[in-house]
């Protein structure tokens, strides 16, 4: 077993000095993904009891993603990559601040405090995307996403249950407030660190200095669709799980368990695949993680009790690192591909990707809010979730027709390298 342990460390060392610093930067960041992902809505939803100002939360950091990109792709012209990028981590701890400093949660303070949290979510996304784009190739990226799922998913059993109990602790005694204020703190000081360690890195900006375009290659506006079709499911489920616990367990502490539950399995099975699948692969892990997210949207609607919840949230911790193992080696792929015949830079196409995965978002969320004010909160919490799940199987039909197309995940797909060489001899 030490030796194995020691194999797998020679294995990541061998890594390039830029791949290392970028999985340790996302790493240490990843210690706040949980909070932000899951505990600030959990604090809306205790203060407000009320799903719709979570979900209009959700919505105001989705607007501001995209915008946040356009800004980026104009300051990548002036300013280096690594200080964008360690700006949008800093920026998730100044949103907490905000959020935790309003006395009263009304909709300008929750739309302030989202519209933030967007700005973080969109400079850390933008350049961690076009960053894992240049710094992996396409016969190393399943070992790159599965070991970040790998961790992530790690922390995610520590981090959850940890923060949920201690609050719980506190709010024993009547200061829930207080340790929500602690925990923004914490993850202030996280963001700094992970901001530091990004600066080890030699990371270089784009090269190419027009990232907006209007007109794409027929494969590109497949891989549109499919991320469509991936941002339905963003739109609702980043808050659903906290605001079913919060509904039907009651407690952070619940809330904190329940995410942990299966976590350990699911990085384990997510390190396995990294190490050793292979890009063919990709279509038979994403119709799995399809499979397990829909199952588990069924048994929440039918049951939409305690146990359902936490099959709900077991199946979904397996399906989502499953999903994005698949998905974001699949969306670079086509990104070289394109950028290639097109003669574009890498980031034109991150950028406008973020529009699809937008448009899919707003409906998924506008699909929320439509079932909860036109007929009821319940109807939306328990039937949403499954609407979105059916649509979302249409994903593994498109992810099918890219490969037909564009021979994205064939053994014989030629390399990037061979692509930028040999752009006629690509077959779309």
């Amino acid at each position: 077993m030490l030796n194995k342990l020691k194999q797998e460390v020679r294995h990541f060392n061998a890594q390039p000095h830029n791949f290392r610093i970028l999985t340790l930067t996302n790493l240490v960041y990843a210690l706040v993904l949980p909070v932000i992902d899951i505990f600030v809505a959990a604090y809306v939803m205790r203060n407000s009891n009320d799903p719709t100002k979570v979900v209009i939360y959700q919505l105001t950091i989705y607007t501001g993603i995209p915008l946040t990109f356009l800004l980026n792709g104009w300051l990548l012209k002036h300013v280096n990559i690594r200080k964008l990028y360690s700006a949008g981590m800093m920026l998730s701890g100044v949103s907490m601040i905000i959020m935790m400093s309003l006395k009263t949660l009304d909709l300008v303070g929750i739309g302030i405090a989202g519209i933030t949290m967007g700005l973080s979510f969109g400079f850390y996304w933008a350049n961690r995307d076009y960053l894992a784009l240049a710094i992996t190739n396409d016969g190393n990226r399943n070992y790159y996403y599965g070991l970040e799922t790998f961790f992530y998913t790690i922390i995610a059993v520590i981090v959850p249950v940890g923060i949920g109990w201690f609050i719980e602790w506190k709010g024993g005694s009547g200061q829930a407030h207080t340790a929500y204020v602690i925990i923004t703190a914490i993850v202030f000081a996280i963001t700094v660190c992970a901001s530091i360690v990004c600066f080890r890195g030699t990371f270089t900006n784009p090269g190419q200095k027009k990232y907006i375009f209007f007109k794409f290659h027929p494969l590109w506006y497949r891989l549109l669709s499919l991320a469509m079709l991936k941002g339905l499911a963003q739109g609702f489920l980043v808050t659903a799980p906290a605001m079913l616990i919060m509904l039907l367990l009651g407690k952070e502490g619940a809330l904190g368990s329940a995410q942990s539950v299966g976590a350990i399995i699911a990085a384990v099975i997510m390190y396995i695949l990294g190490r050793l699948t292979k890009p063919s692969d990709r279509i038979k892990i994403f119709a799995v993680g399809l499979s397990l997210f829909a199952l588990g949207a069924i048994l929440n609607g039918v049951l939409f009790n305690q146990a359902g919840v936490v099959l709900f949230i077991l199946l979904l911790l397996i399906a989502k690192p499953l999903l994005d193992l698949a998905y974001f080696p699949i969306q670079f792929r086509v990104i070289e591909i394109v950028a290639a015949i097109e003669k574009r830079t890498e980031y034109a196409y991150i950028l406008n990707h973020e529009a699809g995965l937008y448009v899919g978002r707003f409906i998924g969320a506008g699909t929320f809010l439509l079932l909860a004010y036109g007929i009821s909160t319940e109807i939306a919490l328990r039937y949403a979730v499954v609407i979105i799940a059916l649509l979302q199987l249409c994903s593994i039909w498109v992810a099918k027709k890219i490969i037909a197309k564009g021979k994205v995940l064939s053994p014989d797909a030629p390399s990037s390298e061979e692509i930028k060489g040999k752009v006629s001899e690509v077959m779309i």
